[in-house]
């Protein structure tokens, strides 16, 4: 086959691909979406009957703006994982906001331990976590792994643990707004080991879910 004819039977078959927008733009589409469903399933829950006075206080304001930052960033640089030519430095974008929430986590079980000694450290069964973060984070992660699956999975199993991480954090934002367990020993435990366990589990999952159209229309 000539050159010629090899370009013009390629060229014949190909259809327009349209340009992904840039990370920042989908995070924004992400959040129109992920958060609305956030804020319902909070409402039917019901607000905690204290938020309002939670509200005032500079820790829980502190670890809900974090978790709300890593959710935000693990997002970005989720979808800046599957735009080649996007720079790999952006996969460090949450480890700022995710550090300041584990220390923040960390701070506050310091200070328990000061005011209260061991009773202070004690940690009693808080199994409502994990289920309910995951039903917080469900719309944002089903969210989240539609439009991930839209771009190029060049490294499958960090992009989906981002995403997770995204998605968890969000769930975690949520849960505290109608769950009343604000011991930092607590949350470090059983709500920040939530969003751990969940991002390790997408991790695992990242080569099932996000893989090659091509590859797979090939077998």
């Amino acid at each position: 086959m000539e050159t010629n004819e090899l370009v013009s039977g390629l060229t014949s078959r190909a259809v327009p691909v349209r340009r992904l927008s840039p990370p920042w733009v989908r995070t924004a589409s992400w959040l129109v979406i992920a958060l609305p469903a956030v804020a319902l399933i909070v409402l039917v829950m019901s607000p905690r009957d204290d938020l309002p006075a939670k509200l005032t206080e500079s820790r829980f304001v502190i670890e809900q703006a974090a978790a709300l930052a890593t959710a935000i960033t693990a997002a970005m640089a989720a979808f800046c994982m599957i735009i080649p030519g996007q720079s790999r430095w952006m996969v460090a974008l949450p480890v700022a906001p995710l550090t300041f929430w584990l220390g923040s986590l960390g701070q506050g079980c310091l200070s328990s331990w000061l005011r209260l000694g061991l009773d202070g450290l004690r940690i009693y069964p808080d199994l409502i976590c994990l289920p309910s973060i995951a039903l917080v984070g469900s719309v944002p992660a089903v969210t989240m792994l539609v439009m991930l699956r839209r771009g190029a999975p060049l490294a499958p199993r960090l992009t989906v643990a981002l995403g997770g991480l995204a998605a968890a954090a969000l769930g975690n934002f949520g849960l505290r707004l109608f769950h009343y367990q604000d011991a930092s020993l607590m949350v470090l435990i059983w709500q920040f080991g939530s969003v751990a366990l969940f991002s390790a589990l997408a991790s695992w999952s990242g080569k099932h879910v996000l893989q090659w159209r091509h590859i797979r229309a090939a077998h």
